[in-house]
């Protein structure tokens, strides 16, 4: 079964711009902007070239560029006009939309060439949380509303990991600065949505501190050895899918009696699934996190 998306639906084109179906129906039948195909049951789809007009069109509107001017111009010209309204100020919509275009098309060129343009303004640290963290956080719903295809959302996760590893690699050729508490970083059984995990870890060899990164999937037997090794540990893992609502409580039960009961250690649990923990059950050896923010702002 092929899993690449090539045509959109019109609730496809609302999810990834942000612009109500109905408007889009408005814009395509007053100004002619957009040019659809047919099925063979007469139902109106896009491809790749509407996607790209309709997304470029979203951030001239946005800037105050009124539809009749913009249905006016070609798809070439409008590009121009974007590249022109591009600014400090908003490099951010515009890279989403070209992170977007470049997930959506298996772009990898594409996809450099808007991270590298953001590397000349900015530090690796500010593209992941100005643009790479809204990005994900938006594509998570794009793959609820099955916009995208989890081959989509595999490309675009793995050039993310990439730009983590070699920016971490770069820190880890510097020794740890701070010696109060190592993190041990590690993702529960059956958890495999790592980016989260991977940025913290950078975060924290940025700050100074030495890490352990265990990655995915990892059952709390094998994190029973750490005390032997190191003091003072701070257990972080991150939850996107596992353990499930049902099961997350239960699953901070057993690591406070398997894990931290065997040493001096802490556990931080931050992602999607902590909204389900009953913070009236935790301890003190235990902190949760909403968003990655907050546990940067923690370090």
């Amino acid at each position: 079964m092929n899993n690449i998306k090539s045509v959109f639906s019109i609730k496809d084109l609302e999810n990834l711009s942000g612009i109500k179906a109905h408007t889009i129906r408005i814009w395509e039948k007053r100004y002619n902007i957009l040019e659809p195909m047919r099925t063979d049951t007469n139902i109106r789809v896009y491809d790749g070239n509407n996607l790209q007009k309709l997304l470029n069109i979203t951030l001239l509107h946005n800037h105050g560029y009124k539809i009749s001017k913009i249905s006016k111009s070609n798809s070439k010209e409008i590009s121009e006009l974007v590249k022109k309204i591009i600014t400090e100020k908003n490099a951010r919509n515009h890279a989403l939309n070209a992170f977007k275009l470049a997930m959506m098309n298996f772009d990898q060129t594409l996809f450099t060439t808007t991270y590298n343009e953001l590397l000349s303004k900015k530090t690796f640290k500010d593209v992941f949380v100005e643009v790479f963290i809204p990005l994900m956080e938006e594509i998570g719903l794009l793959w609820q509303t099955e916009t995208i295809s989890p081959a989509h959302e595999h490309f675009i996760s793995h050039l993310i990991k990439q730009k983590i590893l070699v920016n971490t690699e770069i820190l880890q050729n510097t020794n740890p600065t701070k010696n109060d508490k190592v993190f041990v970083l590690f993702l529960p059984e059956n958890e495999i949505h790592e980016l989260g995990l991977l940025y913290l870890n950078y975060e924290l060899v940025y700050k100074g501190y030495k890490t352990i990164y265990l990655s995915e999937s990892i059952p709390l037997e094998n994190l029973k050895s750490m005390p032997n090794y190191f003091e003072n540990i701070c257990y972080l893992t991150y939850t996107t899918v596992e353990p499930d609502k049902d099961n997350i409580n239960n699953y901070i039960k057993e690591f406070n009696d398997k894990i931290l009961s065997l040493g001096n250690s802490e556990l931080w649990i931050a992602g999607r699934l902590t909204e389900h923990i009953d913070n009236s059950k935790l301890n003190s050896s235990i902190k949760i996190f909403r968003t990655t923010p907050e546990v940067l702002t923690e370090i």
